[in-house]
This record gives structure tokens, sequence and C-alpha cells, in this order.
């Protein structure tokens, strides 16, 4: 099988792209592949815990959730997180936090990389 490194740069309110990129990486981990899940700029949103579902606005925790249960590899841009104030203790279990260097080594020993977001 082969390792596909997503890079998610949209909030998850007002875009789509989370959304895809969430669909992406539960097609993928279903099919057998190795997936890496970067949550950088304010994409960062997304790990938070104590989220509650909103009428209109897309809800991923549980979704993401499964994802790290199945063995994704989701991580969270330090920098980004540390300037929104979300730190270790606000993200849910399973979701690390580091530099962009773990996501740079991840994306190199990708057999593909995407891109989401960043508008």
């Amino acid at each position: 099988m082969k390792t596909l490194s997503i890079g998610l740069f949209s909030s998850p309110i007002g875009s789509m792209n989370t959304d895809f990129a969430v669909k992406l990486a539960e097609t993928g981990v279903d099919k057998g592949h190795t997936i890496n899940l970067w949550l950088s700029g304010n994409a960062v949103s997304l790990a938070k815990k104590g989220q509650k579902p909103f009428k209109d606005y897309s809800y991923l925790i549980e979704r993401i959730k499964a994802l790290i249960h199945k063995g994704v590899a989701v991580s969270v841009c330090e920098a980004c997180a540390s300037a929104r104030g979300i730190h270790k203790e606000d993200v849910l279990e399973g979701i690390s936090i580091h530099s962009m260097d773990w996501y740079v080594a991840r994306a190199a020993k990708s057999d593909r990389v995407l891109h989401i977001g960043g508008e």
C-alpha cells in the first residue's frame, strides 16, 4: 500500500475543504493506505476538544476520532496552534502537536502529498 500525506490549511467553518480532506483520509485508510493528516493555519481548530455540533456547520470531531482509531497520524502545527491559544491539553486525545519538521519528514517519505486550502 501507499502513503498519502494531507496538509490541511482551511478553517472547518466556511469551507468544504475540511470535509473533503477528512473524506479523502477516510477513503484512503479504508483502502489500506497509510495516511498522515497535518492541520495547519486555521485548520488547527479542527483538533480542539469540547466542540459541539451546531446546525448548518460541519462537525467532524467523531470522524477525526475514528480516523485516529484506524491509525491515521493526525498532527497539529505547534506554532499555528499556539498563535490561536490552543495547547496540548486543548486537543483531542490521539492528536499530536509538532513543528513543521514533522510534516516535512512525513511528506518526504510519502508516495503522494496533497495540500488543501490555504486561500
